[in-house]
């Protein structure tokens, strides 16, 4: 192996037999010492690498801490990782698709500095300062994890045997990427998963450069080390399967050569091997990933949001919490309120009545308004009453339970909600909603009978405050809906409402509020004894709501995108605006960095074809250690980048951009290593053949300093974006909008 690390080992040292070296190769032989001399002196400069390592990392943590106080909001997914960390603190059970390991690290921050998870992070823009939110000591969490990251990448080049301007330009794709930037210095888990990741191939180069010492304890340090890592990214989010899809390739050639009786292994030998690899690179991150929701579990101790998604039984094991003091029972003929899950508005209707025409011409039922609002207001209040009219005395008293029908009585004006097939005021594709007298009840009955979804798909007597739920029109399968665009004038500029075709879309949640005039009875509280649940038996529930949720993500996202666009950054994300300085946070890779890694994995391909074809003929134009740096090391990154990539072209699900971020990282490392043969390894080029060898790394000095002075030249172009601050002008903000990416403020 030499100076040269190879993770995945796909030759065995043996001399090239004389039927198989080429007449190139035995040229090129005379100068082998020399080359590898030379070679030897530019990877191992020790001090100039420790120099470099320490300059990455200084202007790693720089980049990331740069005005991590601002914006002093809540911005973009903060919203739910944030919430995840008050309900940490509070020990309010909670529902999550992600797995707990990063979120405990953000609740951890949140518990050292003494904060108590009062603020829930319910909407983007809210403010840190008014709420007393530790937001730069959380932010902080990321923002280390990401700087870390920039040295790891710089450390995994050089201990795979690659020069030193290599190893910078590999860090510097990283350390100078707006994505990775952005999204690693707010609250999110990806900071957690990305360094995860790059621990788990440096840890695994580490362990693979040892292969000649095994057993040893350098051997077992790093091959642990290596599962160890590979939990903290499983640990992280379910994507981190396809971390193990990279290193078990690895490991299964490495077990395949071993396994070959020229190695010299007795079947004793080579079981230690695998036993040895199934234990640290398995079992013991199975282990390690099965603690954290054992912690999870032990924390989350006290009924909360997530009560609804989960059984009967599990939610018997939870303490009850303020949350659960104010859940009532709800039963048949209560008057309710009725709330909107996201928008927190309120179902209303009023004695008003929908236009004759709209302002596009369209023609209305002009039946009485339906609509949302945000205040307590006596025409929010419904009553709930049974599918048929019959003695009230005969349903009275009884719960309502989710899978039932039912129909709603707006009290203020006594008429029945309805909605049947006329489109709604502002989108001519739904339905309207509206109310009807109770002296048509019997006549339209069927447009008037709603049924109740619960979120968790189970059948159980609904409470107010926690039981979400969806109302389903029975006749013609449309889900009540709401959203934050207010009608004209003629409404009060209050919240449209309508009917949802997609009845599965998560934005059709809602909950019961209040009961109105309970009875002093029904008021009291009376505590819960939670009871026990064995630990694997709430695992397997929490993980078949987990998935069953993720799979259920294919709503459309005005801001998904999809996999084949991600490499070439087609288009972002908006994480966050604020119009009054034109300023906003989009979520945008180095175009210069993303297109060079492109370039390079493109170059990759075709080196290994040429190689094929040309090998074929009996004609190798790359030496032996040339092409052991291609296949093992380089084409181990490869398999990372592709096992990271495209698994993505399977999934249903909605996909964003960062989703690619794993992937471009172990891109980064591709692009380090082709930039180092190209200028020092690939004789056939031009410029390789007419330079001096010793010259070359001045060849390679040059072309690298010139592609980062292109990375910093596109971060600073776009770090407005990145950092929110300062705000541009309009011709500011449209000469950044390239390719389909689309700006606040651009007009």
């Amino acid at each position: 192996m030499g100076s040269t690390s190879t993770p995945v080992n796909l030759k065995q040292r043996k001399k090239v037999s004389p039927s198989r070296a080429s007449t190139t190769e035995s040229k090129k032989g005379a100068g082998e010492a020399d080359e590898e001399k030379i070679h030897s002196e530019i990877i191992n400069d020790k001090k100039n690498f420790k120099i470099a390592l320490i300059v990455i990392t200084v202007l790693a943590f720089v980049s990331r801490f740069y005005r991590i106080t601002y914006p002093s909001q809540v911005v973009f997914d903060e919203v739910h990782f944030g919430k995840f960390a008050s309900y940490y603190l509070q020990r309010t059970y909670f529902f999550d698709l992600h797995p707990p390991f990063a979120k405990l690290m953000i609740a951890a921050v949140g518990y050292l500095v003494g904060y108590n998870g009062d603020f829930k992070f319910d909407n983007i823009g809210e403010s840190y300062i008014t709420n007393n939110v530790p937001y730069v000591a959380y932010r902080s969490l990321p923002a280390i994890l990401g700087s870390l990251t920039v040295p790891i990448v710089f450390l995994t080049m050089k201990e795979s045997g690659f020069s030193l301007p290599a190893s910078i330009l590999s860090a510097c794709l990283i350390l100078f990427d707006n994505a990775h930037v952005g999204e690693t210095r707010l609250i999110l888990l990806d900071a957690a998963l990305i360094i995860s990741v790059a621990l788990s191939i440096y840890c695994y180069v580490r362990f693979s450069k040892l292969r000649d010492q095994v057993f040893s304890y350098g051997w077992w340090k790093w091959l642990v080390l290596t599962g160890i890592s590979l939990s903290c990214v499983i640990s992280t989010k379910y994507v981190g399967v396809f971390t193990f899809v990279t290193i078990g390739l690895a490991v299964s050639i490495d077990l395949w050569n071993l396994l070959d009786i020229r190695k010299g292994l007795t079947l004793k030998e080579f079981s230690r091997h695998f036993v040895a690899r199934t234990l640290a690179l398995i079992v013991l991150p199975f282990c390690i990933f099965l603690f954290w929701f054992w912690v999870h579990f032990a924390i989350l101790t006290k009924s909360g949001p997530g009560d609804s998604f989960m059984s009967p039984e599990f939610q018997e094991t939870l303490g009850d919490n303020i949350l659960a003091r104010e859940a009532k029972l709800i039963n048949y003929y209560d008057i309710v309120t009725l709330k909107h899950k996201d928008l927190g508005a309120f179902l209303h209707s009023h004695n008003y009545h929908y236009p004759l025409r709209y302002d596009d011409g369209r023609i209305s039922s002009q039946g009485q308004q339906v609509t949302t609002i945000k205040e307590a207001d006596i025409s929010n209040q419904w009553q709930i009453l049974p599918p048929q009219d019959f003695a009230e005395d005969l349903r009275k008293g009884v719960p309502v339970s989710g899978g039932q029908t039912i129909r709603l009585r707006h009290v203020a004006t006594d008429t029945l909600l309805l909605t049947h097939d006329v489109a709604s005021p502002l989108i001519s594709t739904n339905q309207e909603f509206t109310t009807i007298p109770m002296s048509q009840a019997i006549e339209k009955q069927k447009d008037t009978l709603f049924n109740i979804k619960l979120i968790n798909g189970m059948v159980e007597p609904l409470k107010t405050k926690a039981g979400l739920l969806r109302l389903v029109h029975e006749s013609t399968n449309v889900a009540l809906w709401t959203h934050d665009v207010q009608l004209p004038d003629w409404a009060f500029n209050q919240y449209d409402v309508n009917g949802n075709k997609n009845t599965l879309e998560a934005s059709n949640t809602w909950f019961f509020d209040e009961i109105i005039d309970l009875d002093d009875d029904r008021k009291v509280w009376i505590p819960k004894e939670p009871k026990s649940m064995p630990f694997l038996k709430k695992y397997f529930e929490l993980q078949k709501q987990m998935f069953a949720k993720n799979n259920a993500l294919t709503n459309s996202h005005p801001y998904a995108s999809t996999p084949i666009t991600w490499p070439f950054l087609v288009r972002g994300v908006s994480f966050w605006a604020n119009q009054t300085d034109r300023e906003q946070i989009y979520f945008i890779g180095n175009y210069f960095g993303w297109w060079l890694e492109i370039a390079a994995i493109m170059f990759f391909v075709g080196i290994i074809v040429l190689d094929q074809l040309t090998r074929r003929r009996n004609n190798n134009v790359l030496g032996n250690r040339t092409r052991s740096k291609i296949y093992n090391t380089i084409g181990f990154f490869f398999v990372g980048w592709g096992a990271h990539y495209f698994p993505f072209f399977l999934m249903g699900r909605q996909l964003f951009l960062h989703h690619y971020l794993p992937a471009h990282l172990i891109a980064a490392l591709i692009t380090g290593g082709m930039a180092d043969l190209v200028f020092l390894e690939l004789e056939y080029l031009e410029f390789n053949r007419a330079s001096l060898r010793t010259n070359r790394n001045k060849s390679l000095i040059i072309g690298v300093s010139i592609f980062i002075g292109a990375l910093i030249a596109c971060f600073v172009f776009f770090a407005p974006l990145t950092y929110g601050t300062p705000g541009l002008s309009i011709e500011g903000i449209q000469a950044r909008q390239w390719l389909d990416v689309k700006l606040h403020y651009s007009k």
